[in-house]
């Protein structure tokens, strides 16, 4: 079952990211039955934040001095985002390791590390939004994070979907 499982949830996982590649973009090829788990997950993780830079990059105008400031910005935003994601894609692969003997403890952990993930994303948005202000102008930072909010829910409900409700 655990295998199984942990294959759905790849699946689904690259699946969520291939949904939102343009028609210009190619898939990563990744054979999850010679690839670990790690290497997946992180190929979902790489898939996402280019496809995060690339839909921002299609729906906020920059002037050519605008870019040059808020790409290399944009980039270390990425930067501290992986290590959430990364969290965040760890827990779920313990979750699936550990689904068919899930006590307590462990459905309370797996829903104080989405809460945990939920407050840090908050958190890593408001410290970088002064510094997109900067970069670009108000109105532009705020767009920049409202596209980058909204991708993170649709993410979200993509990865909660799948994976099974505790009991």
């Amino acid at each position: 079952m655990r295998n199984t499982l942990a294959l759905l949830v790849s699946v689904c996982l690259l699946s969520m990211s291939a949904i939102t590649w343009t028609a210009a973009q190619q898939p990563r090829a990744v054979n999850v039955s010679s690839t670990s788990m790690d290497e997946v997950l992180e190929a979902v993780r790489q898939d996402l934040q280019e496809t995060r830079a690339g839909i921002i990059g299609k729906n906020v105008t920059l002037t050519a001095e605008q870019a040059a400031k808020f790409w290399p910005l944009y980039d270390a935003y990425q930067k501290e985002q992986n290590v959430v994601m990364d969290q965040q894609l760890k827990g779920i692969q313990q979750f699936i390791e550990r689904f068919d003997s899930l006590d307590d403890a462990a459905a309370l952990g797996l829903i104080t590390a989405h809460l945990d993930r939920d407050a840090q994303m908050s958190t890593l948005r408001k410290k970088w939004l002064p510094a997109f202000q900067k970069a670009l102008n108000t109105k532009l930072a705020v767009r920049v994070m409202q596209i980058d909010r909204r991708l993170g829910l649709a993410q979200q409900i993509q990865f909660t979907s799948k994976i099974p409700l505790a009991h």
